[in-house]
């Protein structure tokens, strides 16, 4: 089952777009227009992580940290325009686990996500993805298909990853860069090149000849 994140943010045009790329990486999402309770509406939804934001309408993100942390553990990821130390500061004393500015980077984001969740939720079974035949073991680093597998690079398991959750759609070249730069190696467009090319050579191992196509001019397609 997906790790469920609540949006606390009242910026209509930020929250979908945050919603669109929590549901492309996999997560679910929920979030609210009322702003009387947040705290208890985050525990009522069983959210396992909330991104939230420092200016709201009713009461300030810091109240509503201060409510969250005295009712629960959830992980708290503070995410605000304003960059004074002092909030940076305040957050963290009220019980936020990271705080980051915007305007950010969607893969740091991502990255400080992934990390939360699993320092936070450490038995939670190794997650799977499966499509075309082929199944990636993200716990292990591992993709399998026709009773075979092979291991698989960090860089080719998130290529695969984002195919495999976009299965029949062609994945641009962007998208797939911005699953590289969760990593910390350098990465330019020569390094998805190479990385796409292994990761078909390992596939076709399997014998998933054909599976992995390019699309030119447009990017890839499983």
């Amino acid at each position: 089952m997906a790790h469920t994140v609540f949006l606390v943010e009242d910026d209509q045009g930020l929250r979908e777009e945050l919603g669109t790329l929590l549901t492309r990486y996999g997560y679910a999402w929920t979030t609210t227009d009322d702003y009387e309770d947040v705290a208890g509406q985050v525990l009522a939804s069983g959210a396992h992580l909330v991104l939230l934001d420092l200016n709201l309408p009713r009461y300030d993100g810091y109240h509503v940290c201060r409510e969250l942390r005295r009712r629960s553990d959830v992980p708290i990821i503070v995410v605000t325009s304003r960059a004074a130390e002092l909030d940076e500061l305040m957050s963290m004393n009220l019980g936020a686990d990271d705080f980051l500015t915007k305007p950010y980077h969607t893969q740091i984001l991502l990255a400080r996500i992934t990390r939360l969740l699993q320092r936070a939720y450490p038995s939670a079974p190794n997650p799977t993805l499966s499509a075309k035949g082929i199944t990636l073991d993200l716990g292990r680093s591992v993709v399998q298909a026709k009773g075979g597998e092979e291991e698989l690079t960090r860089n080719e398991a998130r290529l695969l990853q984002v195919m495999l959750k976009n299965p029949g759609r062609i994945v641009t070249r962007s998208e797939l860069m911005d699953a590289l730069w969760q990593s910390d190696e350098f990465v330019d467009d020569n390094t998805l090149t190479v990385n796409v090319a292994r990761l078909r050579r390992k596939l076709e191992r399997l014998g998933c000849v054909g599976v992995l196509t390019v699309r030119r001019g447009q990017g890839y397609q499983l």
